[in-house]
């Protein structure tokens, strides 16, 4: 019988249910046994791959603290694939710089230092059409550009391990609130986590959604 995946969307705060129905319009396709909503620590033991979406970082980090799952989710991101979306991404990583004041409780597992609210406040909000070669492992149409949407998102201002794999660069002159002359890094994959500063949820555009499920089946090795 081929190997299937459970997959569990963080429910605490923020985008989940789009995250969720993208992942359920899967299910016939790829190898997604079932879609939950993940919201106590019996829901994370159960799921097999976790996805932290877009939100309120801080918020999110303090229900989590507050329900009793953050010590839970430190010790599910250590090796189980989680994919973590604009706040999720500010949640995975070990650094992140333009906190609120007083700092935020991080999980602390990715390598890179996160720059928060990189591209502005909502009003700055904007998409991109961008080719990803990364996608091309699930997608014949990977040339195909992908609308990549940014609200209030954060970006990877600097990888802080070798083995963080960069997946998608903006081009210089998008948004950013400090111009860099190289463009922002926006997604990246390490180990068994991917790192996205975009909302893919918000797109009818399954592709990232895909990445995520064949990675979690360990299947989206670039080299």
């Amino acid at each position: 019988m081929a190997k299937t995946v459970r997959i569990g969307v963080l429910a605490l705060q923020g985008a989940f249910i789009e995250h969720v129905h993208a992942l359920n319009s899967l299910c016939g396709t790829e190898h997604i046994s079932n879609v939950i909503e993940v919201r106590t620590k019996e829901d994370l033991a159960s799921v097999d791959a976790l996805v932290i979406p877009g939100g309120e970082s801080t918020t999110m980090a303090l229900v989590a603290e507050r329900s009793g799952l953050l010590d839970d989710l430190r010790k599910f991101v250590q090796t189980k694939p989680t994919w973590g979306t604009c706040a999720g991404l500010i949640l995975l990583s070990k650094n992140v710089v333009h906190t609120k004041k007083g700092g935020q409780k991080l999980l602390n597992v990715l390598p890179v230092t996160v720059h928060r609210n990189q591209f502005g406040r909502q009003v700055d909000s904007f998409t991109i059409n961008l080719a990803s070669p990364c996608l091309q492992t699930v997608s014949e149409g990977a040339n195909d550009p992908f609308e990549y949407v940014f609200i209030r998102a954060p970006a990877i201002a600097s990888i802080d391990d070798p083995e963080v794999e960069p997946l998608v660069v903006l081009p210089p002159g998008y948004g950013q609130t400090e111009p860099s002359e190289s463009g922002i890094l926006v997604a990246v994959k390490y180990r068994n986590l991917l790192g996205t500063s975009f909302h893919p949820e918000l797109t009818a555009d399954n592709r990232w959604h895909r990445y995520f499920v064949k990675m979690a089946m360990g299947g989206t090795d670039q080299s």
